[in-house]
């Protein structure tokens, strides 16, 4: 979790792949604790195929199965069929904007402001106006298992939002 935090949490994310990996990751957290998705981090890329789109979007009912058997991934069937159609709906979405990186700069302007030097983590919202159009645009292009709160834990996780608290030592931290 710390390892986590501290290199990855917040930091902007450009890469269509790893932007593909923290959507499905926060998509699978959803009525999970973060630490059971990151303790199977590892087993969800090798399932995923390390989280290529191309790869996943052509997953077969085979892959399915395979999948819904894996222990070491959470074995849930939607979330794994959204998680196949996601690809679908990324690599779609990519080849309209020349990547998801692009169309995310489309429906979040950064560069994303820090909170106030007086915030606790009772000021950190669930959801804002902008995870809200987010998320009903990626649903109008087919997302699935992603409401406004994963959408905003997305944009959290990939620096799209920044959410580090005054005390921690990534606040304010020019990336």
């Amino acid at each position: 979790m710390v390892a986590y935090h501290d290199d990855e949490w917040g930091v902007p994310c450009h890469d269509d792949v790893e932007l593909f990996e923290r959507l499905a990751l926060e998509s699978f957290q959803a009525g999970l604790s973060w630490s059971t998705i990151l303790n199977k981090r590892e087993s969800f890329r090798g399932a995923f195929a390390g989280f290529d789109p191309r790869v996943v979007a052509a997953f077969d009912g085979a892959d399915r199965e395979r999948l819904m058997a894996d222990a070491g991934i959470v074995r849930n069937r939607a979330k794994i069929d959204a998680t196949i159609g996601n690809g679908v709906a990324l690599l779609a979405t990519a080849a309209e904007f020349g990547s998801f990186d692009a169309y995310l700069a489309s429906m979040v302007p950064g560069p994303p402001a820090r909170l106030p030097a007086s915030a606790s983590a009772g000021d950190i919202p669930a959801t804002t106006p902008v995870s809200d159009a987010l998320s009903k645009d990626l649903r109008r292009r087919g997302f699935k298992f992603v409401g406004s709160t994963i959408a905003y834990a997305f944009m959290q996780s990939v620096g799209l939002v920044d959410d580090h608290l005054p005390v921690c030592f990534r606040y304010g931290v020019t990336r």
